[in-house]
């Protein structure tokens, strides 16, 4: 998408994961663009590149680098549209008198990336002029809610908070860490419970673990890696009698997923029974997933699969 003199301000690992991401946009994103619309997106980065619009934040966090890996989840991850990537990408480049107009935004892009672009330049003003203690207060998540006008929007921001608690894994700055990992745990891992987000939840309070207790955090997942085989197996062995006993004795469109459960959940658990990882035996969460196409049988089906 771009070329820049990067190894004057990189480290090694930015590097790697900027090119990464590089590739895999070059890769997934261009075939959404026309030739037009892909060069102006280019144009109008490197732009803001130029007028320091994404250079690193007050705790040295790359924007360009968050911005690029947001634009890749909301895509990827997510499944969100151009419209969504866009206004991952070029938010930062259209504040100020020297931004991107919406004119242009809407003549290059379409009149829904300008529109979601309005809605998140409300909802970041609303969260800019919020104090600390602001998220506890239920009416405040309720408002922020609602000056999303665009569920997208709130998905853009949980996508945008998931890569900056990734990129804050080798932060030294301690403070803004545990600032940004309580605003997690209160805005939004429950607004990516809440949208059915659960892998982007499960990894959200993982990373809470890891920044609030790392030595437990460690020891569960050391555990967890230790046994990672012979789970699977498990697991595998598990699921295939519940399989072919569905299959044989139901008309039921239906599959089955298996997984341990998140270290969060587990660190509950060690918590709540006061005991070690050797003595939880309910590591393991399977699911049935059916497929009922209409609702007034969704209950009925749900049970003859359970009983």
């Amino acid at each position: 998408m771009m070329e820049t003199n990067w190894k004057t301000s990189w480290s090694d690992e930015e590097l790697v994961a900027l090119r990464e991401v590089l590739h895999l946009l070059g890769r997934e994103a261009r075939p959404l663009f026309s030739a037009n619309q892909w060069n102006s997106l280019r144009r109008f980065v490197h732009q803001g590149i130029r007028n320091g619009l994404f250079g690193r934040n007050n705790y040295g966090v790359s924007r360009l680098l968050h911005s690029l890996q947001t634009a890749y989840v909301v895509l990827h991850d997510i499944g969100l549209k151009m419209p969504s990537f866009v206004t991952v990408m070029l938010y930062h480049t259209t504040e100020g008198e020297d931004g991107v107009k919406r004119e242009t935004i809407v003549n290059t892009f379409g009149e829904d990336t300008a529109h979601l672009l309005d809605c998140m330049r409300q909802v970041k003003n609303l969260y800019a002029q919020h104090d600390d203690n602001a998220l506890e207060d239920e009416n405040f998540r309720k408002l922020f809610l609602s000056m999303a006008k665009d569920i997208r929007v709130i998905i853009c921001l949980i996508a945008g908070r998931y890569v900056l608690m990734r990129l804050l894994n080798h932060s030294k700055e301690v403070e803004y860490r545990k600032r940004i990992t309580q605003e997690c745990r209160l805005l939004y891992t429950p607004m990516s419970h809440r949208l059915g987000l659960y892998a982007i939840k499960r990894e959200l309070e993982d990373m809470a673990v890891k920044y609030d207790d790392r030595e437990t955090y460690d020891r569960i997942a050391h555990g967890l890696q230790q046994t990672k085989t012979a789970r699977e197996a498990y697991i595998k062995a598990f699921i295939e009698p519940l399989e072919k006993r569905l299959k044989d004795s139901t008309q039921l469109r239906f599959h089955i997923k298996g997984r341990t459960k998140s270290i969060s959940s587990i660190q509950h658990k060690l918590i709540a029974q006061s005991t070690t990882l050797e003595n939880i035996y309910d590591l393991f969460a399977i699911r049935i997933i059916i497929d009922e196409p209409d609702p007034a049988k969704e209950k009925a089906a749900c049970w003859q699969a359970y009983s």
